[in-house]
């Protein structure tokens, strides 16, 4: 962000590995994360007597730490070792911000980045098996939510784990597609695209995903669009619907 707004290319070589290890930590804590709220919508609707034994607060509080010793330990190995080798081919990276794969084109030790592949294949195995986990705790979902009796109940469990589902889709299959596409099908502009495929999209969708699921909040949106683009800027709505639409409409132009 700080680059962007005042249009500079260059970071500090602290800055780029510590940049690489808070990206690796939140990418593999968030997804870890995601693990872990499949495995408590797979209890509440397939075993809801056994919620309060299964996911306690003890359990909870173990499963986070777990999700973020596994970022630390992930990102802790990645980026030791990608930033222990030597670099022979300059120092421009051909990405926004400083991605492993990038730097490793930048190599010129083939131990060293065999060694950092071999991470990146167990890492993606780590992932894709928390991902078959997702994907089987899902089916145990649907077939309990497809014999609920009421509709309506259906479609609130429903609403409640398809754009999990989506999310994690979206968030595995782009991050091990970028890291583990063939070299021969690698150029500047695909790179960019998984790049913010997976690292600016989840995070920033994931808050409309989730939110939109409330029925008043979808009315107030409704609401708001119409009322500030069916004419005149003028939008007549209640006291905290007016002032969001006057917030939205106080917003400079770029």
């Amino acid at each position: 962000m700080h680059n962007s707004l005042w249009a500079t290319t260059t970071i500090s070589y602290t800055g780029c590995a510590a940049q690489a290890f808070f990206f690796l930590f939140f990418i593999v804590a968030e997804f870890s994360l995601l693990t872990i709220m499949c495995y408590d919508r797979y209890v509440a609707i397939c075993k809801p007597l056994h919620y309060g034994i299964l996911l306690g607060s003890r359990a909870c509080a173990h499963m986070a730490a777990a999700a973020w010793a596994s970022g630390f330990l992930n990102s802790l190995l990645h980026t030791a070792n990608t930033f222990s080798l030597p670099l022979c081919q300059g120092n421009a990276l051909g990405q926004f911000f400083c991605e492993i794969p990038q730097i490793l084109k930048l190599s010129c030790s083939h131990s060293g980045y065999l060694r950092e592949i071999g991470l990146m294949l167990f890492s993606c195995c780590v992932a894709f098996g928390c991902f078959i986990f997702i994907v089987f705790s899902y089916v145990q979902i649907f077939r309990a939510v497809l014999r609920i009796p009421s509709q309506q109940g259906r479609h609130k469990a429903f609403s409640t784990c398809l754009p999990h589902l989506v999310v994690v889709s979206l968030f595995i299959s782009s991050g091990i597609f970028a890291y583990l596409k063939p070299p021969s099908i690698s150029s500047p502009s695909l790179d960019l695209s998984l790049s913010v495929l997976y690292s600016v999209v989840p995070p920033v969708v994931n808050p409309l995903i989730y939110s939109l699921r409330n029925q008043e909040l979808k009315d107030a949106i409704r609401k708001m669009i119409t009322g500030c683009f069916s004419g005149a800027k003028t939008c007549i709505f209640s006291s905290a619907e007016n002032a969001l639409c006057n917030t939205f409409l106080a917003q400079p132009a770029f």
